[in-house]
């Protein structure tokens, strides 16, 4: 996919809706010059997921996290985060073996209300899933934030994403217990941490069948060089645990594919 060579293009700020089009897309060409397409056409042909952020990620005072960049495994570069909610939820993404591309605000949607008033909204995620779908998404830190504007957006992105066959959703927050655990296994994420060849296929060897993370790690090597390898394949899929329960020496690991307490249906 690629953004097409001869598309209309609109100043910064431009609005130039028509009432008859429904949705239209602005976002930044590779060159960084500003584009505006019919949403339909856009979805079709624009590699949102290799974008920069159509604008910024606002800076709020007196907020603990400001904007950032989250290093992506799935897409071995960075991805630029606007909250802590959003780093989060792009974790949960980064996991997921069905995302296959993540961007941060790349495109900006614009729709007439009924009485003619040109509205827009900028979906703070966009996941690329394998089969070509993608998702537009907001993290907010609660169901009620950013007020009635917000929830008023959302309907009207559902409803731009429905008409082409992808998804809009506003992502929940998680469990305080998952998030953490999310937190500790991306800090293994990089491939330096599975480290030399042969090892991971060892770690994944030990918890053929289900047993204590440390009774798992200890049966594949030393432990400092044994367990950032589990945290990778836990990370990875290769082992699944309980992450809705916090990690321990003790918790049961075992194969994705496997039944009983070490299974990947409770993995999160």
């Amino acid at each position: 996919m690629s953004t097409g060579a001869a598309q209309p293009r609109v100043r910064a700020g431009q609005v130039a809706v028509d009432r008859r089009s429904g949705f239209e897309a602005v976002f930044l060409d590779p060159v960084g010059q500003t584009v505006q397409q019919r949403w339909a056409d856009a979805a079709m042909t624009v590699a949102f997921e290799e974008l920069p952020p159509v604008s910024a990620f606002p800076v709020i005072p007196g907020r603990r996290w400001g904007p950032g960049l989250w290093w992506s495994a799935t897409i071995g570069r960075h991805v630029a985060a606007g909250s802590n909610a959003m780093r989060t939820q792009l974790m949960v993404l980064d996991r997921d073996p069905h995302v296959l591309g993540l961007a941060g605000r790349p495109v900006r949607l614009l729709w007439r209300e009924r009485r003619g008033r040109v509205r827009s909204w900028v979906p703070q995620l966009f996941a690329r899933y394998r089969d070509g779908t993608g998702l537009l998404a907001d993290c907010p830190s609660h169901p009620e934030a950013g007020g009635e504007r917000a929830l008023k957006a959302a309907e009207a992105v559902g409803e731009a994403c429905e008409e082409i066959g992808w998804t809009y959703r506003r992502l929940a927050p998680l469990d305080d217990v998952l998030a953490a655990n999310l937190k500790w296994l991306a800090g293994y994420r990089h491939p330096r941490n599975a480290d030399r060849p042969g090892l991971t296929p060892a770690v994944v060897e030990a918890f053929t069948r289900p047993r204590p993370l440390v009774e798992g790690a200890q049966a594949a090597g030393d432990l400092l060089e044994v367990l950032p390898a589990v945290f990778h394949a836990l990370w990875h899929g290769h082992l699944a645990t309980d992450l809705n329960a916090p990690l321990h020496e003790r918790v049961l690991v075992g194969l994705r594919d496997q039944s009983g307490p070490g299974k990947a249906g409770g993995a999160g």
